[in-house]
């Protein structure tokens, strides 16, 4: 820790000595996800911000990757850290990202600004799940101009101004003002109200965990559905059941399967949020947790059954013989009976993941399911809880 303060305080001293004439602008961003915005927009916000600000001034932007929310959701604590780490190495002006979802009185922080110390906090999940680059980036811009004042005429800046975010605020509706509290050092909040928020902050929170990364983040899963899908291929009593199946009824059946696998890999690697804190807050984040988690879980269990069914496709143009086929289910092997069969064998297979899914540790699913400040904070609700 004292090696990495020493780094940061070296760092701030040479971009104030470099950058005299010039704001310094600091990114802190949490490593992964939120350090990679960070650093797209540092190619482009320099430029952006000179040409907005007439170029009366000149804008030096850093990007600094640090695990700020460690062991914090609390945005007060986030902002007094925030401070802290601006005073230590005398920046300008510091926004920091991360990609935890953050609230404040019952409702969904987006930002907290606090223009004595020239300091943002920018919950990335709360701008939604698209085009998130560009979002970040008007709210990132806003903030700073916001932080740094207009210029007075003899170029220097305007004491005790403070310009409102209207603009973000516009665009990026159904964000509003929202409460602080006199001790807290944020004196400017806004907030995702309504069900429109609500579901960007859910889509901006499933993006964060990337559910993708759950296909291969289940490898002995996967295996054990590839295993049961070969031998279902080449079984003349799955050919008889998928040819007399309805369409309704495969629909059923992969809801079905899907259903399972998605409970089953939930409730064995533990991902159900549980709070002992009964207010009103702790309960309404505990289903937002809960719900990203189902969204996650779903989605990449979807994208494995449809791998599956694509797999279970050229495995069966591979090796089933269309004399045979015909002879034991009175159905020609044509493409829609093709269809149909990896279709029923992906659900069977499905179920086969689930099976196998038992065999991934809880880590490797959590791994896979959540975001890496998800995983530090679930690591820490763990660690409460056991205590």
């Amino acid at each position: 820790m004292g090696t990495a303060a020493g780094t940061d305080n070296e760092k701030g001293a040479v971009m104030q000595a470099s950058s005299q004439d010039a704001t310094v602008v600091v990114l802190l961003a949490d490593p992964d996800a939120p350090t990679a915005v960070a650093k797209r927009l540092a190619r482009t916000l320099p430029a952006r911000l000179a040409e907005k600000s007439g170029r009366q001034r000149r804008f030096d932007v850093e990007v600094v990757s640090r695990p700020f929310t460690a062991g914090a959701e609390d945005p007060s604590t986030l902002m007094r850290r925030i401070v802290e780490d601006g005073r230590a190495a005398n920046w300008d002006i510091v926004v920091a990202l991360t990609d935890l979802p953050l609230h404040s009185h019952r409702r969904r922080l987006v930002v907290d600004l606090s223009h004595e110390h020239g300091t943002a906090l920018l919950s990335l999940p709360s701008l939604g799940g698209w085009r998130l680059p560009g979002k970040a980036r008007r709210v990132v811009e806003e903030a700073v101009f916001s932080l740094a004042g207009p210029l007075s005429p003899g170029g220097e800046q305007a004491p005790d101004s403070r310009p409102p975010l209207s603009p973000f605020v516009g665009r990026l509706a159904p964000i509003r003002p929202g409460p602080v509290d006199e001790e807290e050092l944020a004196d400017l909040r806004y907030v995702a109200d309504g069900p429109r928020g609500y579901v960007k902050l859910l889509v901006g929170i499933v993006r964060a965990n990337r559910p993708w990364r759950l296909v291969p983040g289940l490898s002995k899963a996967l295996a054990a559905a590839l295993a049961t899908g070969a031998i279902a291929t080449v079984d003349d009593t799955v050919w008889n059941l998928a040819t007399s199946l309805s369409t309704p009824r495969l629909v059923v059946a992969t809801v079905g399967s899907v259903g399972l696998m998605i409970g089953w890999l939930i409730v064995d690697a533990n991902l159900w949020h549980r709070t002992v804190d009964e207010s009103p807050e702790a309960r309404q984040r505990a289903v937002l947790y809960n719900t990203s988690t189902v969204v996650t879980v779903s989605i990449g269990v979807f994208v494995c059954c449809a791998g599956l069914m694509v797999i279970n496709f050229v495995w069966a143009l591979f090796m089933l013989n269309g004399h045979v086929f015909a002879s034991a289910t009175q159905h020609p092997l044509n493409a829609q009976n093709y269809c149909t069969l990896s279709w029923f064998v992906a659900s069977i297979a499905t179920v086969g993941g689930a099976l196998g899914s038992g065999l991934e540790s809880d880590e490797a699913i959590r791994a896979a399911a959540y975001s890496t400040r998800e995983q530090e904070r679930q690591h820490m609700l763990r660690g409460e809880h056991d205590g």
